[in-house]
């Protein structure tokens, strides 16, 4: 059996910036759902990081994660919501942080898990990247999605999100 793959949205931030990429009125008629982003933040710093919140809750969030420098290692769960490690400001200029989140049986009624592995690039002799197990303790259905930075900064012009619905077929 293969999945199949559907675009249901993608969003490119414009000149001005962003303070979120949101994918609503989710349809409820895939098995899975997946996030495919390429973004920067305004932050002057050469890193950030995204949080992701489901139906406009930002509560009922739990994560852990695995995450290398290049030069170290490491494990934590300070941030729930926590998707994804990119860049700032600050960073190489137009160098983007790039991941994936995948939340399967997103129409359960059953609590909400995803994962995520992101990559922060800054075309230097570190880059963080990350590996993520999260959990929303909600039952409901996931009709909406909103992705924001961590240190609510804003998304920069050409940042880019696609929301992806997946069957098992």
């Amino acid at each position: 059996m293969a999945n199949t793959y559907t675009l249901i949205q993608s969003v490119t931030v414009g000149s001005g910036g962003a303070a979120s990429i949101e994918f609503g009125s989710i349809p409820q008629t895939y098995t899975d759902l997946m996030v495919v982003h390429s973004t920067r933040t305004n932050r002057a710093n050469t890193g950030d990081w995204l949080l992701v919140s489901f139906n406009g809750s930002t509560a009922s969030f739990t994560e852990r994660d695995l995450y290398g420098t290049g030069s170290a290692t490491g494990s934590s769960s300070a941030t729930p919501r926590y998707m994804a490690e990119i860049v700032g400001g600050s960073a190489t200029a137009s160098v983007f942080g790039n991941g994936v989140v995948y939340i399967p049986n997103y129409t359960s009624s059953s609590y909400k898990s995803y994962s995520a592995d992101a990559v922060g690039e800054n075309n230097a002799t570190a880059s963080l990247q990350v590996l993520i197990a999260g959990l929303w303790s909600n039952t409901a259905a996931i009709t909406s999605i909103t992705i924001t930075s961590g240190s609510a900064s804003t998304l920069a012009q050409y940042s880019s999100a696609s929301l992806y619905g997946i069957k098992n077929s």
